[in-house]
């Protein structure tokens, strides 16, 4: 059984998924988590986005000598665990997604980088700027805010993951979404999976976006299936 390893999204870090590790691990497997660059401390590289991410990725499975993982990418990071299983197929089992949001254009990215103004943040939420300052110290989360709004921007212009280059994937990927998830779009999410040669779709009933108000239960068991 392949060791699984977990992906945090956007302005996230592996913390927030340990829950969700200390189950996977009670159920007998082999979980390794890791943080993106520019986050949670994690200095910036040169560039920011998916391929580096996903370069990220590699380095770690290199580092930990992880030949092939089953992945499980919470939102941002179920992009990252695709577009990783299209460059490096061999590196990768499994697939599960949850959040993610596929359906980016330049309008959808306009939407979500409206959420992203750190201004707002402060004034409107300012117990969010404070976590977003303690998760990712002693990185400025102001700048990493501006550069994923710049992320976005450039998904929205040109997605990395289409239908047509999805076809190639032979993984089996399951890609799950909440019934109340206001990011992804649930038609487009099943029109993915469904792009897949080997994709399936579920919708969690009664669940948000944010992974903290997920049943956990329930996506350990998705995840294992």
């Amino acid at each position: 059984m392949n060791p699984v390893l977990l992906l945090h999204g956007a302005l996230g870090s592996s913390s927030q998924l340990e829950s969700l590790q200390q189950k996977l691990v009670a159920q007998g497997r082999n979980v390794f988590m890791l943080n993106f660059s520019g986050h949670s401390g994690v200095p910036f590289r040169g560039s920011f986005g998916i391929e580096i991410f996903a370069d990220d990725v590699l380095a770690f499975l290199d580092k930990q000598n992880l030949n092939r993982v089953d992945v499980f990418g919470y939102s941002m990071g179920g992009y990252v665990a695709v577009w990783l299983a299209l460059k490096h197929p061999e590196r990768v089992g499994k697939i599960t997604t949850l959040g993610t949001k596929f359906d980016w254009s330049p309008a959808s990215a306009e939407q979500e980088v409206r959420k992203l103004n750190a201004e707002k943040i402060l004034e409107k939420v300012p117990a969010f700027a404070r976590i977003l300052e303690h998760r990712h110290a002693p990185n400025d989360w102001k700048e990493l805010l501006s550069k994923t709004r710049d992320m976005m921007l450039s998904l929205g212009n040109q997605p990395l993951l289409t239908e047509e280059n999805l076809k190639a994937l032979k993984h089996e990927i399951l890609i799950c979404l909440g019934d109340q998830d206001d990011m992804a779009d649930r038609n487009y999410s099943e029109q993915i999976a469904n792009c897949f040669q080997n994709g399936t779709f579920e919708l969690l009933e009664n669940t948000p976006h944010p992974i903290e108000k997920v049943e956990l239960n329930r996506l350990v068991e998705l995840i294992e299936t």
